[in-house]
């Protein structure tokens, strides 16, 4: 999702000088903007979209790189391994929300303008389907740069073991599973953009993002995008190549989870509390 810029109102984008640039925004005031950005996102010129959306893909892989070299060799403690871990992948939604992307499961917070009619299914399925594969162009390329640069042989290799590690859990998990867990990532993930609406600054908003996306990453929950770059990585340095099935056997249900835990459990509880039958009383 993007931002607004600072001393803006969340309705208009116009300047509003007085505006105490500390203060966070308020709920109802966060469901207008995350409305309004939908609506434009769902306007986007295609080939806008899909640049971005590759971006957000190559954006996420860079926050999967980062979290495989930190918990290699790491001997702190399976709790701080995973939450410095977790510190690492924040990387990935940072740059997708201060750097500008367009990113599948934070996409579904669209559903909030779709709930208030002011796009159509069409317009939503088309900017899903559009951000989806770009997102998956970005993390393929990812895995062949990481492929071919030599990084896994990093620390002797070991971070091709970690790589190899990540992939295999991932892949043994079943279908109810995956979904639940896919369904918890994302709840948490459309959160950490929803409260990065709430502040005016760069660091707030980064702060933001910090804690709910450490915490589904230290949790175990599952990320589709994330998947497109750690399943494939995986599977590249274990020497088997990448098996499109055993992929596709864990992207359909942590996709789907995905969907429910953004959509549902984030957007359509958001614009039920605070902009259904509401009009533009919220601004």
């Amino acid at each position: 999702m993007g931002n607004i810029e600072p001393n803006q109102t969340p309705v208009t984008g116009r300047a509003t000088p007085n505006a105490a640039s500390f203060d966070a925004y308020s709920p109802p005031q966060i469901a207008q903007l995350i409305e309004n950005v939908g609506v434009r996102k769902a306007s986007l010129p295609k080939n806008q979209l899909i640049i971005l959306s590759v971006l957000a893909g190559a954006f996420i892989s860079f926050g999967a790189m980062f979290y495989t070299l930190v918990i290699t060799g790491n001997d702190l403690g399976f709790g701080v391994e995973r939450l410095l871990g977790g510190m690492a992948f924040s990387l990935g939604l940072v740059l997708v929300v201060i750097a500008g992307a367009e990113l599948f499961t934070g996409n579904n917070l669209i559903v909030m303008a779709w709930a208030d009619g002011k796009i159509s299914t069409a317009q939503l399925l088309t900017n899903w389907s559009l951000v989806y594969v770009g997102n998956f162009v970005g993390a393929l390329a990812c895995v062949a740069f990481v492929r071919f640069s030599g990084t896994l042989e990093l620390g002797g290799g070991s971070v091709a073991s970690t790589a190899v590690a990540i992939a295999n859990a991932k892949v043994e998990l079943g279908f109810f599973e995956a979904f639940l867990r896919g369904m918890l990532c994302n709840t948490l993930v459309c959160l950490a953009i929803w409260l990065s609406y709430a502040s005016h600054q760069v660091p707030g908003k980064i702060l933001c993002i910090l804690f709910p996306v450490s915490a589904f990453v230290a949790l175990g929950f599952e990320h589709s995008i994330a998947n497109m770059y750690l399943i494939p990585i995986g599977m590249l340095a274990s020497g088997t190549g990448i098996d499109t099935l055993v992929l596709l056997g864990n992207l359909v249900p942590v996709t789907l989870g995905n969907i429910v835990g953004g959509s549902v459990f984030v957007a359509l509880v958001y614009w039920d509390i605070y902009l259904h039958g509401k009009g533009e009383s919220m601004q």
